[in-house]
C-alpha cells in the first residue's frame, strides 16, 4: 500500500514535469521563430548606406505587390526631383504563395526601367528572391533599398486538463466606452483628420450671418468674408504647405491698408495718367485692342503691383530673422509666394467688392427699383465677385507668386523670373478685364485659363519644394 502511494506521487510529478516542459518548449519556440512570423521591410537608405530618415522603411504586404516609382500610382514614391534617374514605374516587389513551411518570400522585378535595376550590385534581369539584407539599387546611383525582416512571435494557446492560459473572449455583440463616445478617443485626429477647424469658423460665420439679419451692410461682410476664406481654404490644401495663419491674415489686412492709403492715389497717377492705362468711360467708343492695352497698364500692371508689395515686404523683413523664423514667415520657395499671394488677393477682393461694387450697384438699383431690390441685387454681385476671385485676383496674384518664389529659389535669373510672372499675371488681368465687356463666354474661357494658370504654378511648385516630402499634400505614401 505504501509503494502504491510513492509510485503515484512519483507517475505525478513526471506527468507535471513533462507539462511544464512542454509549455517551455512552445514558449521558447514562439520567441525563437518556430511558431513566430516575419514581416517583411523595404528600408530607404542614402548612398553612404545611413538611413534617409525616420519615415524610410516600407511594410511589404503578403497579398499583393509593391510598385517602387515617381508615379502617384506607386505604392512607395521617390520624390521626383530628388530622384531624377528612377522611373515612373521602376520595379515592383511580389510576394510567393507560402512555402511548406509557412514562410513568406517575395521576388524583385524591374519593370522596364530607364536606368536599370540593381540587386547587391548586379544588373537584375527578369525577377529574383529577396533575402534578407539584400540592397537594390533603382539606377546605379539612384535611391537604395535594403530588405530586412520583423519577427513577431506569434502567442501560443497553452492548455492543460486542469488549468486553461486562455482568456475568456469578448462577446461578439460588447461595445466599449469609446464606441458609444468616440469624441473621447479620437485626440489629436479631430483637428488633424476631421477638419474642425473649419468647421468651427463654419458655425461662428453661421452664427453671425443670423445675428446680423436686418443688417445689410454687416451681413454683406460676414457672407463675403466666409466665401473669401472657403475661396483661400481652397487653394491652400491645394498647395498643401503649413503657413501661421497670423501672416496670411497680415497679407490681406495689409493690402487693404495699402488700398485705402495714399499710396493708391501715386499707383493710380502712375499707371493711370502717365503710362496709358486710364480706364475708359461707358459711353466712350474704344476698339478691344486700345481697351485691352489700357487694361494691360490700368488694372493688370497696377493692381498686381499693389498686391504684391505685402509678399516682397515680408520677403525682405523675414530675411532679417533667425531661423527657423525666416523660414516659417518669408518666401524661401514658389509655394511660399502663391501662398502669400493668394492672401493678398483675398484683402484685395474684399475691399473692392464690398468698398466699391456692391455700394455702387446697391445705391443705383435702390434708386431705381427701392431699397429691398437693391439690397438683393448687391447680395448675388457679391456671392460672384468673391467666389471668382480663385479664377480672377486670387489665380493673377498667386501665379505672380510663384514667380516672386520661385526667383527667391533661383536668385541667379530672379530679375528675369520676376518680368516674365509679373508680365504674364498682368497678361492675364487684362484679358478677363477686356473681354468682360465683349461676350460672357469668352469670359469663362478667360476664367478658366486664369484657374488654370494657378493650378499649374501649385503643381510645379509642389514638385519644386525643397521641403517636398514635409508639405502634407505630398508626402511619401505608405512611409513605416
Amino acid at each position: 500500500m505504501e509503494f502504491s502511494n510513492t509510485a503515484a506521487v512519483y507517475v505525478a510529478k513526471v506527468q507535471s514535469t513533462a507539462t511544464t516542459r512542454t509549455c517551455l518548449d512552445t514558449l521558447t519556440n514562439s520567441m525563437t521563430g518556430k511558431n513566430a512570423r516575419h514581416n517583411a521591410f523595404l528600408r530607404l537608405v542614402s548612398s553612404n548606406g545611413s538611413a534617409a530618415g525616420p519615415e524610410s522603411r516600407y511594410l511589404l504586404p503578403s497579398n499583393h505587390e509593391m510598385v517602387i516609382g515617381r508615379d502617384s500610382s506607386c505604392q512607395v514614391v521617390l520624390d521626383a526631383m530628388m530622384y531624377r534617374m528612377v522611373s515612373r514605374r521602376h520595379a515592383v516587389v511580389r510576394p510567393l504563395p507560402l512555402s511548406p513551411d509557412r514562410k513568406s518570400t517575395w521576388v524583385i522585378c524591374d519593370l522596364n526601367s530607364a536606368n536599370g535595376t540593381f540587386l547587391n550590385g548586379q544588373l537584375l534581369e527578369g525577377c529574383q528572391e529577396l533575402h534578407l539584407g539584400d540592397r537594390i539599387s533603382l539606377g546605379a546611383d539612384g535611391p537604395q533599398f535594403i530588405f530586412e525582416y520583423e519577427f513577431v512571435s506569434q502567442p501560443t494557446v497553452m492548455t492543460s486538463q486542469a488549468t486553461s492560459l486562455s482568456s475568456t473572449p469578448l462577446e461578439p455583440d460588447s461595445v466599449s466606452f469609446t464606441q458609444l463616445f468616440p469624441i473621447i478617443s479620437t485626440g489629436k485626429d479631430l483637428t488633424r483628420k476631421a477638419y474642425l477647424i473649419p468647421g468651427i469658423l463654419t458655425v461662428v460665420f453661421v452664427v453671425l450671418m443670423f445675428a446680423t439679419v436686418g443688417h445689410p451692410k454687416a451681413n454683406q461682410v460676414i457672407v463675403g468674408s466666409y466665401i473669401a476664406f472657403a475661396a483661400y481654404y481652397f487653394v491652400y490644401q491645394l498647395c498643401g504647405k503649413t503657413k501661421p495663419w497670423w501672416i496670411l491674415m497680415s497679407m490681406a489686412l495689409t493690402t487693404m491698408l495699402i488700398l485705402l492709403s495714399p499710396l493708391l492715389d501715386f499707383f493710380i497717377f502712375v499707371f493711370r495718367v502717365i503710362l496709358p492705362g486710364s480706364l475708359p468711360s461707358p459711353q466712350e467708343p474704344i476698339t478691344f485692342t486700345e481697351l485691352l492695352v489700357r487694361m494691360f497698364f490700368g488694372a493688370g500692371l497696377m493692381e498686381e503691383s499693389l498686391k504684391a508689395l505685402p509678399v516682397l515686404g515680408v520677403y525682405l523683413i523675414a530675411n532679417s530673422l533667425p531661423s527657423p523664423w525666416r523660414e516659417r514667415i518669408g518666401v524661401q520657395e514658389p509655394l511660399d509666394g502663391i501662398l502669400l499671394g493668394t492672401a493678398s488677393a483675398v484683402g484685395f477682393t474684399l475691399l473692392e467688392t464690398l468698398g466699391q461694387y456692391v455700394p455702387v450697384i446697391t445705391q443705383n438699383v435702390t434708386q431705381q427699383a427701392g431699397v429691398g431690390t437693391g439690397q438683393l441685387v448687391g447680395l448675388q454681385l457679391l456671392i460672384p465677385r468673391i467666389l471668382g476671385s480663385v479664377a480672377g485676383h486670387m489665380a493673377y496674384s498667386g501665379y505672380l507668386g510663384y514667380f516672386i518664389g520661385l526667383a527667391v529659389l533661383k536668385p541667379s535669373l530672379g530679375w528675369q523670373i520676376l518680368a516674365v510672372g509679373y508680365l504674364s499675371a498682368a497678361g492675364l488681368h487684362a484679358l478677363w478685364n477686356a473681354t468682360g465687356s465683349i461676350n460672357a463666354l469668352l469670359l469663362v474661357v478667360v476664367g478658366v485659363l486664369s484657374y488654370a494658370f494657378l493650378m499649374a504654378a501649385i503643381l510645379k511648385a509642389r514638385a519644386l519644394s525643397p521641403t517636398r516630402s514635409q508639405n502634407f499634400a505630398t508626402r511619401f505614401i505608405n512611409p513605416k
